[in-house]
């Protein structure tokens, strides 16, 4: 499956923004969708995911995230979102969207397909 991440740019803190993840080539429902984020000299690390058709849907967040962000996809039109709310400029970083068959991992390294990245920059 090909990933094609959208919707980053630059917010005030406060603001809100909605990543898309648009995907291609495969069967939408049977994939797990994560969002990594990466900030400048950090590494990739884990932000939401919304289980595959086998999970029914389930969400996952990182805990600075909870009741600020909400993933959530659109299997008809083969895609994932990311509803950021309250953004703080700890939320600056790119954004990944990525794929799995299987449960939601935490972990990058379990992961088979990236799209390629989306900035969101939250000025203070």
């Amino acid at each position: 499956v090909q990933l094609q991440a959208s919707g980053g740019g630059l917010v005030q803190a406060g603001g809100s923004l909605r990543l898309s993840c648009g995907a291609s080539g495969g069967t939408f429902s049977s994939y797990t969708m994560t969002w990594f984020r990466q900030g400048p000299g950090k590494d990739r690390e884990f932000v939401a995911g919304v289980g595959w058709s086998e999970a029914g849907g389930r969400t996952d967040y990182e805990d600075s995230v909870k009741g600020r962000f909400t993933v959530s996809r659109d299997n008809a039109k083969n895609t994932a979102y990311l509803q950021m709310n309250s953004l703080k400029p700890e939320d600056t970083a790119v954004y990944y969207c990525a794929a799995v068959q299987g449960p939601i991992y935490q972990a990058p390294w379990n992961y088979d397909h990236w799209g390629q990245g989306t900035l969101v920059t939250v000025s203070s």
